[in-house]
């Protein structure tokens, strides 16, 4: 199964390869739940949503496995995830009868520092921006979605050593931007 990248496991799993189910989710499981937890801080919600994913992939491997589509296994599994964890979250809002009652703040931040957070955000949004789309998409894996290099560079199709070179020039780039 090491020989088999994550689009061979789908292709065996559409097969009914219990083996390749299983390396799949070892695979994969760990990043998927952290991009998961870094949309909803609810663990219960997460795992639920990861258990869905991945009987959804076990139902429907073989309506990716044929495909010729440009998308990788990796995108196609996170597109599962995102949708059920839309799901999830409707489910919940059906759910809440209770009305929100709006509470008030026990204490107001000071003005200067909305202003200085305020204005910390637009230059590092500013920053994001200027920076090409390859280094983007890189510190976007790496730092906001919390993936490995190994992670990253399977999720990008893009070497290891290509993904570490891509996170340094874009760490230099920011620095030099907001110094």
């Amino acid at each position: 199964m090491a020989e088999l990248d994550e689009e061979g496991l789908v292709r065996r799993v559409a097969g009914g390869d219990r083996a390749a189910f299983d390396e799949l989710y070892r695979r994969t499981s760990p990043w998927l739940a952290v991009r998961l937890r870094r949309r909803c801080a609810d663990d219960d919600v997460v795992a639920d949503v990861l258990q869905e994913t991945y009987l959804a992939v076990w139902r429907a491997a073989g309506s990716y496995a044929g495909t010729s589509t440009n998308g990788s296994a990796v995108g196609w599994l996170w597109s599962i995830a995102a949708n059920r964890l839309v799901d999830a979250f409707r489910r919940r809002a059906r759910q809440a009868r209770v009305p929100a009652v709006p509470l008030a703040e026990a204490t107001a931040p000071a003005a200067e520092d909305e202003v200085m957070a305020g204005r910390v955000d637009q230059d590092l949004e500013q920053a994001l921006l200027r920076l090409p789309p390859e280094l983007r998409q890189v510190l976007q894996a790496m730092v906001l979605d919390g993936l490995t290099v190994r992670q990253t560079s399977v999720l990008l199709d893009v070497p290891e050593g290509t993904v570490k070179t891509r996170a340094r020039r874009a760490r230099i780039a920011l620095r030099e931007a907001l110094s």
